[in-house]
């Protein structure tokens, strides 16, 4: 389900949102799927069940988890979080852009490169 990099330079609760929120919005997991109890996924990863703690919780701050009192943590609406992805990864690309501005690229050549970027995938 979920793999873990120890040698990548996030800390490992991050690895497990971005993982989590990956399965979530491929639909691997859906829409009110029951996730793994932190004691649990903690077990399978190796890792101490407060670092799955505070993925679930920052997980259910950004909306993708919900948790029912006793119940357990559970996966919320899919559309919401393709949605939410979406706006992530535009706000992700404004960093970007901004950066490369700021760099002196003129916005035809930000617009080039994620052509070239389009033309080496389509030839795949």
């Amino acid at each position: 389900m979920i793999s873990l990099n120890f040698k990548d330079k996030r800390p490992i609760y991050e690895q497990v949102i971005d993982r989590l929120k990956e399965l979530m919005v491929v639909g691997a997991l859906p829409e009110n799927t029951q996730l793994p109890s932190v004691r649990g996924l903690a077990v399978e990863l190796s890792i101490n069940p407060n670092t799955i703690q505070r993925a679930y919780g920052e997980l259910e701050r950004q909306g993708y988890i919900y948790s029912i009192k006793g119940k357990g943590n559970f996966v919320a609406e899919n559309e919401r979080l393709r949605d939410l992805k979406i706006d992530e990864i535009k706000r992700r690309l404004e960093e970007v852009i901004e950066e490369a501005r700021k760099l002196g690229l003129r916005d035809e050549e930000i617009i080039a490169l994620i052509r070239q970027k389009e033309n080496k995938e389509g030839a795949i």
